[in-house]
């Protein structure tokens, strides 16, 4: 896979690598989607046993990478797991996507970061190929990743890459006009993906906080 262009974790530099999330996102709305086959909320909540099955496979990958059986992929586990994908970073690179997906600063990666962590990369290759048979095992993964991506563009009205209440809203009522989501449902849908209050949020957000409505935690 080529290099990922990523900056450091100083706001300014750590925003650019939302922003480049969102150009990938926008570009696959563009080149690969089209026109969503996803019609309303039902239709996502009708996927979910699938993913919930197909992303716990991915357990035998990460347990096999952390090595040490803490229940936490460390900075070496998980570079000897890009060096085997044959995923090339470049050191700060490397250091900037750790720290992005270890939300919550433990300095290593559980089973749910290490999901958002291989969903991100899948978005931000340019060309992805896939020979071994772990690779094998990423690129059939590969589809429910796009599914994943999809279900974010389908909550994304405005196209911008990024998810806001107004979306939110939108999508949760499109499904039954008549009976209208609750507000404060809808509120605390938005608050659980939008951890930094600040009205918006980015893939990475949304991945988290999908993974647990389909019902996989961190030490599932």
């Amino acid at each position: 896979m080529g290099a990922i262009c990523c900056c450091g974790r100083k706001p300014s530099k750590g925003n650019s690598l939302d922003r480049k999330l969102e150009r990938k996102i926008i570009e696959m709305r563009k080149n690969k989607f089209g026109k969503s086959k996803l019609k309303s909320i039902d239709s996502v909540v009708m996927l979910f046993p699938m993913f919930r099955e197909k992303l716990k496979t991915l357990r035998g990958m990460f347990e096999q990478y952390d090595e040490d059986s803490n229940g936490y992929i460390d900075p070496n586990e998980l570079k000897r797991f890009l060096e085997h994908q044959q995923f090339h970073l470049q050191e700060e690179e490397f250091e900037t996507l750790f720290r992005y997906c270890d939300i919550d600063g433990s300095k290593g990666i559980q089973f749910n970061e290490f999901i958002v962590l291989v969903c991100l990369i899948h978005l931000l290759q340019e060309q992805p190929s896939f020979d071994s048979s772990s690779k094998a095992e990423l690129a059939n993964l590969g589809e429910v990743f796009n599914t994943m991506i999809e279900v974010f563009l389908f909550f994304d009205k405005n196209a911008d890459g990024k998810i806001n209440k107004k979306d939110m809203v939108k999508t949760l009522n499109d499904t039954y006009p008549l009976e209208k989501s609750p507000s404060h449902i809808t509120e605390k849908r938005f608050k659980e993906m939008d951890w930094d209050n600040n009205g918006q949020v980015t893939i990475r957000e949304f991945l988290f906080g999908f993974i647990k409505w389909v019902g996989i935690d961190a030490d599932e």
